[in-house]
């Protein structure tokens, strides 16, 4: 048994030395985890009071882009800076290279502070007596952006605090968009894609090594580094960045000595331009900084050059307006808004502005009465003068052709016969079908609807209605106003005209004559089967040309802005050759015509249709005898010493005219004063026709 106590005891000694460490151990554990704790919720306190503050980075041009996201047209800031969204996807590998090797080669490990680089700062600081590198990081730069302040040491420790924020609530990726976004390019460019259109002309997705390079260089020194004011020290920083480049392997030297004997840009270029006028139209109706169209670059681009070739052969240099819809889509893939957007009235948008559509309408017209079954193809209708109250509707050439079928009708555009389908229709009921197809056609002051002149033009209605109508047409029937932006959901179609009827409406088209210098079409057209129709207004101030095959529908209009007439510019003569144009640009893609519906009444002439087909208004067989001028119940308005000129249609060898049963000589009467007379004609047949007219004096 050991005779020592208990106060002699070693091990009981070293147990009491050693408590007091351990609860000291335990308690400064404690007390650094709750500086920590207070340190991290001060923190977190400061970063919701004081978030950083991105209302430069988020106050970005707008930018309208192509279905495919290729850059249309953008606008300057409020401020009037040229900055486009940049991420790190939308520049070359290269230029990240070359842009961290140059700024920051530890950017993707360290967290918004790089304490090497403080280190080596500090002590080239101390040992030199003068900052002979930087310690700032790029997400140091990217905070700078965001907030620029006045160069001091205050304003660093703020910047390496807000680096330490961005890279605390945001990604790397995220961090190095606002500085690509934000870096300053000299004048008004901000950002990188700025910067790449401004001095090269194209996206920053594949910038050369020469490139890459000065743009990594030209933010250090922004206004002394622009190639088009200072291209000697451009290029000087431009070399530093390729030697840095190279030291660190970004590059070879082959590649260094080949970007180096490239020449800098010795001017600024102007923003891209495209779709001028939709981009306006679409920039002044949406807040947000990019809005995506279902334009095709493309096919916009085939189309501006079109236009600007078609003005460049016409003495006066009208305007072009040309738009495209995909009618698989129901989509605008060309918007052609003028052809001199920078020319007298060139903002103007002509796609949108309502014109005269002339005789363009009248497929709709004659598609309502097909689908109405009071109407076919081969019907009969008869062209002479016939007065609609106080209005005798004319042809364009002031002569007639007497019966003629439907289909010839309306490839000849002959208006009389499309005016008598207008009254069988009802002029209020077609003004309303165009409206529930998506067009708003605007009337002359004091119309009601009510004027069967909606035939020839005088409700008035712009190109891009007009191609949502033709594609209505080219979709059997089902119309809807033509989409051209991605992000808002599309109208769903509505059926307002059977199949049947809008084929047969294709079928004549198809078939309608041929401008003059078009033998024919070439083959890939021919295959198409292009439905075509051309307009042309009073005083020949507008002249169209609306089209569609399978896939495509096409309208161009021709004329002046300001309304200024073009004599003798025909529709058929200035727009249509355009039309077929126009379509050899759009691809074919299995664009061929459609079959016939099941229903669709196929006929080799007006005998074998039913009798209530083949016959619209006052048509007769052809061969009988019938008078065409005066109108019957004509109320004909006569100056002094004014004859009434007599017209009649069929009847065999010469005609005898006779007024309230006394003959006449010739084929003018002379009325004795104002009355109701009966007029008759005979044939050497014995066939006879007569009407009863009203004579009044004109006031």
């Amino acid at each position: 048994m050991s005779n020592c106590s208990a106060a002699d005891d070693p091990s009981v000694g070293v147990r009491r030395r050693h408590l007091p460490k351990r609860r000291l151990g335990r308690k400064a554990f404690t007390i650094l985890s709750l500086v920590a704790a207070s340190l991290a919720a001060g923190a977190l306190a400061l970063d919701r009071l004081f978030p950083p503050d991105l209302t430069r980075y988020n106050d970005r041009s707008t930018e309208i882009v192509d279905s495919a996201g290729r850059l249309l047209r953008a606008f300057t800031t409020a401020d009037g800076k040229w900055r486009l969204k940049t991420t790190i996807d939308d520049v070359d590998p290269t230029y990240l290279a070359l842009l961290k090797a140059y700024e920051d080669r530890r950017f993707d490990d360290h967290f918004g502070v790089d304490p090497l680089a403080v280190v080596r700062a500090a002590e080239q600081w101390i040992s030199r007596g003068r900052i002979v590198s930087g310690a700032s990081t790029l997400s140091m730069q990217a905070a700078r952006l965001l907030e620029p302040r006045p160069r001091s040491l205050t304003t660093k420790a703020l910047q390496s605090a807000r680096a330490l924020q961005l890279e605390w609530r945001y990604s790397k990726r995220e961090v190095l968009a606002i500085y690509l976004t934000l870096a300053p390019m000299g004048g008004n460019l901000e950002g990188v894609r700025a910067a790449s259109f401004a001095y090269f002309g194209k996206e920053p997705k594949h910038l050369s090594a020469a490139e890459a390079a000065l743009l990594v260089a030209i933010p250090q020194s922004p206004e002394r580094r622009r190639p088009d004011r200072s291209p000697a020290a451009a290029h000087a920083a431009r070399e530093r960045v390729l030697e840095r480049g190279l030291q660190h392997a970004v590059i070879d030297a082959s590649l260094r000595d080949l970007a180096s004997s490239r020449s800098v840009p010795s001017k600024r270029l102007a923003m891209p331009m495209h779709a001028p006028h939709l981009s306006a139209w679409l920039a002044g109706q949406s807040p947000r900084t990019a809005v995506p169209t279902t334009i095709r670059f493309e096919l916009q681009a085939a189309m501006l050059q079109l236009a600007r070739e078609e003005r460049g052969r016409m003495a006066d240099r009208p305007d072009i307006a040309v738009v495209a819809v995909d009618n698989r889509t129901g989509t605008v893939v060309a918007w052609q808004g003028g052809s001199d957007y920078f020319g007298r009235a060139g903002q103007v948008d002509l796609v949108r502005a309502r014109r005269s559509p002339g005789s363009a309408l009248k497929p709709l017209i004659y598609a309502m009465a097909f689908d109405d079954r009071t109407l076919h193809p081969e019907s009969l209708v008869e062209d002479v003068p016939v007065r609609f109250r106080d209005w005798l509707p004319r042809n364009f050439d002031r002569d007639h052709q007497g019966a003629v079928t439907v289909r010839r009708a309306l490839q000849q555009s002959l208006n009389v016969p499309a005016v008598l389908a207008l009254e069988k229709v009802g002029p209020q009921r077609f003004l309303s079908t165009l409206r529930t197809a998506g067009a708003s056609p605007g009337l002359p002051p004091g119309d009601t609807g009510a004027s069967l002149g909606i035939a020839l033009g005088s409700a008035t209605i712009s190109p891009l209605e007009m191609a949502g109508l033709y594609a209505g047409l080219a979709r059997g029937g089902e119309f809807a106003p033509p989409a051209v932006r991605r992000d808002r959901a599309r109208p769903e179609p509505i059926r307002l005209i059977g199949p049947s009827a809008a084929w047969y409406v294709a079928d004549v088209l198809a078939e309608a004559p041929l401008p003059d210098g078009f033998a024919s079409l070439p083959v890939a057209l021919r295959e198409r089967r292009i439905a075509y129709k051309t307009g042309t207004s009073a005083g020949f101030r507008d002249a169209w040309a609306a089209g569609y095959s399978a896939n495509w529908t096409v309208v161009v209009w021709v004329g002046h802005a300001d309304g200024t007439s073009r004599p003798g510019q025909l529709g058929r003569h200035a727009a249509l050759p355009i039309l077929f144009k126009a379509f050899s640009h759009l691809p074919a893609e299995d664009n061929v015509a459609k079959a016939p519906p099941a229903d669709a009444l196929r006929v080799a002439s007006w005998r074998e249709l039913p009798v209530r087909l083949r016959t619209l208004g006052p048509t007769t067989e052809p061969g009988a005898l019938r008078i065409a001028y005066p109108p019957a119940d004509a109320r004909i308005e006569l100056g002094d010493r004014e004859a009434v000129p007599l017209t009649a249609r069929g009847g065999q060898g010469s005609l005898r005219w006779l007024i309230d049963g006394r003959p006449i000589d010739g084929t003018k009467w002379m009325p004795a004063g104002p009355g109701v007379a009966r007029v008759a004609v005979v044939d050497e047949a014995g066939r006879s026709s007569a009407v009863t007219v009203r004579i009044v004096e004109r006031r």
